[in-house]
């Protein structure tokens, strides 16, 4: 456990100092650059610093042991940070996309935007390239530590470097195009906001439907239906219910046994569906298994 948390400390932290350079450079190249795009960008890279502090924070109440307050442990932290993460992405989406129509609309009324300089452009160069080995690294991560919150924060770097993206195609074309096109400044910000606010919407609908308790997917079900029957002296798995707490599987369900096998039997062979159940889907996985006694018919 302790690893674990260490282990998710460190990926975060790698993707804080980037975030960190990769801030300043921006609001500087932002502002002397005259670069709308680069300004909303660099917003974008502050929002991703304080969603690393989101998850520091939660990850450690989530790694807390079960306690007499927590008796399904503390997992559901993690699942409040994916949450949060997602709330912070959408509304930086709205403010990016706000910010960009009201340049276009001045621009349309005859308005005269500022053309963007060589340093936002090769600001957006580093941030695309630097982003996505961010990306590369945290998601892997995510998955290896089987953390939502990382991978949440993962896709929050991925965003990012679709940001730049977004701007580095904007200010290039307003910079190589003449300032007839300054206009893709903002265009390109306004687009980036609706890539953003699809990633926030995926996290948040992740998050809510673990906070409000969704089963798990049907293919994990069938896996965890193939594993019980698997047992030769087990028969007729029901009542199949699963959730998420955090990182890892609540399962529950009823199975039916020989009602004249002994009960040590039955308690033993139930051990051993707990011991299938969790090598699959992880030490911490909480298992309740409610056996009832089938007797042959007369």
């Amino acid at each position: 456990m302790k690893n674990r948390e260490s282990e998710i400390y460190k990926v975060t932290l790698v993707g804080s100092l980037a975030n960190v350079i990769l801030t300043v450079f921006k609001f500087v190249a932002g502002i002397v650059g005259h670069s709308a795009a680069m300004t909303a960008d660099a917003v974008h890279s502050l929002s991703d610093l304080l969603t690393d502090a989101v998850v520091l924070f939660f990850v450690r109440i989530s790694s807390k042991p079960e306690d007499h307050d927590h008796e399904y442990g503390h997992g559901k932290y993690e699942t409040l940070a994916t949450t949060i993460i997602g709330i912070t992405l959408a509304v930086v989406a709205v403010g990016i996309g706000w910010k960009a129509v009201e340049s276009l609309l001045f621009w349309y009324r005859g308005g005269t935007l500022k053309a963007p300089r060589m340093l936002a452009l090769w600001a957006a160069v580093l941030s695309v390239v630097l982003k996505e080995l961010v990306y590369q690294y945290t998601v892997r991560r995510g998955k290896d530590l089987n953390s939502p919150a990382v991978q949440a924060n993962a896709w929050h770097h991925r965003s990012d470097a679709l940001s730049s993206l977004g701007t580095l195609l904007g200010i290039g074309g307003a910079i190589l195009l003449g300032d007839r096109w300054t206009v893709l400044d903002p265009l390109a910000g306004l687009i980036v906001s609706f890539f953003i606010l699809h990633v926030a919407w995926s996290l948040l609908r992740q998050g809510v439907d673990e906070l409000l308790e969704a089963s798990l997917p049907d293919d994990v079900e069938k896996e965890i239906m193939d594993i019980v029957t698997s047992f030769s002296d087990v028969c007729d798995p029901h009542h199949l219910r699963t959730r998420r707490i955090g990182s890892r599987y609540a399962i529950e369900v009823h199975i039916r046994m020989d009602g004249s096998i002994p009960l040590a039997t039955a308690h033993a062979r139930t051990y051993e569906i707990e011991r299938a159940l969790k090598a699959r889907f992880g030490d911490r996985t909480h298992i309740t298994l409610h056996v009832e006694p089938l007797f042959p018919t007369k």
